[in-house]
């Protein structure tokens, strides 16, 4: 199982912005495709999870129809890490959010429907006050 630790969550405005971000001790994460998806507290099942960006070991990008043009997903390869930018965050963004290796391409990891998730932190919480 391969160990991610998100981090950045908070208590944010309608409005403002945060920065998430996705860490991992046991994998080098630019050679794989990596996701962030969120579950909001009421939808707990599977089904209710949302990809909301994903970028592929390639640099290709995706994202949510949702949330495009509020988020944008980055590498630094030096760091090892990914980020999760969340601008003019929503009341509906309230959600934890978790980055995950992804095993299919990630034009199938973003969106209601998303899949191909295979490990995955254990989030961190994001809540926008309205």
């Amino acid at each position: 199982q391969v160990q991610l630790v998100e981090s950045g969550g908070g208590l944010v405005q309608h409005g403002g912005s945060l920065r998430l971000s996705c860490a991992s001790p046991d994998i080098t994460l630019n050679t794989y495709n990596i996701g962030w998806f969120r579950q909001a507290p009421e939808k707990a099942r599977e089904e209710a999870r949302e990809g909301v960006s994903c970028v592929n070991s390639d640099g290709s990008t995706y994202y949510a129809d949702s949330l495009k043009g509020r988020v944008n997903i980055s590498r630094d390869n030096a760091k090892n890490m990914v980020y999760l930018q969340m601008n003019n965050v929503k009341p509906e963004d309230t959600a934890v959010y978790h980055c995950a290796t992804v095993v299919l391409n990630c034009v199938y990891a973003v969106g209601p429907n998303a899949i191909g998730f295979a490990s995955w932190g254990q989030g961190t919480q994001v809540t926008v006050s309205s």
